[in-house]
């Protein structure tokens, strides 16, 4: 793999990790519709997603350092639903991912979410262990490709009563244990892979961080501003024509 196609991996990586597009539902696409496209080996699929990691780590810094035993009780219980799930219906996931169809209608299915989160007004509730948990739900149900992890809990969220910026803020520390542990079950199911030289790593790892952090500073301006709409029509548009095709 030479440096170009990994700063790509990379980008795409940033980009859908935490738009609200389906970063597994692109993957299965390119895979299916680009001539030559290959998914990368565990250990560099591993790296891009640390990139994506240490943006909202980097991201949420002062956040994460204040955070108490109750808000750090709230992310594990909002974690334990996708790690029940992934774990125990591993084989299944995977199963869905070579079906483009099915993930054609998920991600209409993601762009009406998308359309919805714009049209509520979104409450001024916290986060509960209640709202927590039925946002780890949404993330759970968002393992299946096609449904954007950020935009099915940022939803459930806002559809709990919670604020727009609340949602989203929890939504992205979610998915530091949820990426974690999706990864960590990636090296002991697959193990890691050779060949790829060291370079390659560095700048898919430093791709995905710099472009996370611009996604991250994109769903919370666009949520301001209510032009969540643009994620939804373009996820609507893109499953219609694969359903097309």
């Amino acid at each position: 793999m030479n440096i170009i196609y990994a700063a790509f991996l990379g980008l795409v990586q940033g980009l859908t990790e935490f738009l609200p597009v389906s970063s597994s539902g692109h993957l299965v696409l390119a895979q299916s519709l680009i001539p030559g496209f290959t998914q990368p080996g565990v250990l560099f699929d591993v790296v891009l997603h640390f990139g994506t990691t240490f943006a909202v780590l980097y991201y949420f810094a002062r956040r994460i350092l204040s955070l108490d035993r109750k808000y750090l009780t709230l992310l594990a219980v909002g974690t334990i639903p996708a790690a029940l799930v992934g774990y125990f219906f591993q084989n299944a996931l995977e199963g869905m991912f070579g079906n483009v169809s099915w993930v054609a209608i998920e991600l209409i299915i993601t762009g009406i979410l998308n359309l919805a989160i714009d049209k509520m007004p979104g409450g001024e509730k916290g986060i509960s262990i209640k709202n927590s948990f039925l946002v780890g739900v949404a993330q759970a149900v968002a393992i299946i490709p096609g449904i954007s992890r950020s935009g099915a809990t940022i939803f459930t969220g806002v559809s709990l009563g919670v604020s727009k910026r609340q949602a989203a803020e929890f939504s992205f520390l979610l998915s530091v244990p949820a990426i974690l542990g999706a990864n960590l079950l990636q090296i002991i199911t697959h193990g890691f892979d050779n060949g790829i030289p060291a370079a390659s790593y560095l700048v898919g790892l430093i791709v995905s961080f710099l472009v996370g952090l611009i996604s991250i500073k994109l769903v919370f301006k666009f949520l301001q501003e209510g032009k969540f709409k643009i994620f939804g029509i373009y996820s609507i548009l893109l499953g219609v024509l694969v359903l097309i095709i």
